[in-house]
């Protein structure tokens, strides 16, 4: 039997209470976000596909939305693996971004702007969110399912292109091997980026980069499998990424060095123009 719309608002909330719970959200209105938002409007019409923890879809036996509601992924594009990202996962990284009333975001990968949204609620009606999506389809997907939130824009662009400024908080939600100067040069004092740092078979980890006063402070996130950043992937740094990541020791990270420097015994990941170092800012 299909919900009623009181009894869809009623699973949300347990939704967004589970998934707040499950990703250790330190921001109680990370739960609110989750609770507010539909997920069901950004999917198109079901029945949709789940994936389990095993890898494999199911549909699901029909088209109420209250089967949206669990912590899965939810298939966008199955021929291409393109998913709706698990909740919980997405929540995490967002609670990690701590995004403020009246920040400026921009959210490279924004698929169909699900987690677009729930950056808006976070930023509030002063906050100003963009969503950049290479895909032109996914883009315009999103354009439509976001437009009740005036404080959100879509473009249709590559992020590894697009020319930031002055952001509180980028989150790119994809793989790269390496950050970007344009990323780190759009971060206003005291701006954060989140970026997966992703080797072969799109595994690898989350580092958080904060500017501050000194430089960037850096700080492992979670590990993550994560669909690539096209344009910010280079073979010589996935080689160098895969080496470290099966060392480890990626939680002693505590800065993101630009100077000129060798490679030393803090440079937990060192490479052209930027490292990742244990050393503090």
């Amino acid at each position: 039997m299909r919900a009623t719309v009181s009894r869809i608002d009623d699973f949300r909330q347990v939704y967004a209470d589970v998934v707040a719970a499950t990703a250790e959200a330190i921001d109680p209105r990370i739960s609110e976000a989750f609770a507010t938002v539909p997920r069901e409007d950004f999917l198109g019409a079901g029945p949709w596909h789940v994936m389990f923890y095993d890898g494999n879809y199911a549909e699901t036996p029909s088209d109420d939305p209250a089967y949206l509601y669990h912590n899965l992924l939810v298939a966008i594009d199955r021929g291409r693996a393109l998913n709706n990202g698990e909740p919980a996962f997405l929540a995490r990284l967002i609670d990690a971004l701590t995004i403020k009333p009246g920040d400026r975001v921009a959210h490279i990968g924004t698929g169909t702007g699900y987690y677009t949204a729930i950056l808006a609620e976070l930023a509030g009606p002063t906050g100003q969110v963009t969503g950049i999506e290479i895909d032109t389809e996914l883009a315009a997907r999103a354009r439509k399912n976001l437009a009740r939130y005036g404080q959100a824009d879509v473009t249709n662009a590559s992020g590894t292109d697009l020319r930031l400024h002055d952001m509180d908080a980028i989150f790119v939600n994809a793989g790269a091997t390496h950050p970007l100067d344009s990323w780190l040069d759009a971060l206003a004092p005291g701006g954060r980026l989140l970026l997966p740092l992703t080797a072969k078979r799109r595994r690898g980890v989350v580092m958080k980069i904060s500017r501050c006063d000194r430089g960037f402070g850096a700080q492992f996130v979670w590990l993550t499998g994560i669909f690539d950043c096209a344009g910010a992937r280079d073979d010589l740094a996935a080689k160098r990424l895969a080496d470290v990541l099966n060392k480890g020791k990626w939680s002693d990270v505590r800065s993101l060095r630009r100077d000129r420097h060798r490679r030393g015994e803090s440079c937990w990941l060192h490479g052209k123009g930027w490292c990742f170092s244990t050393d503090p800012p």
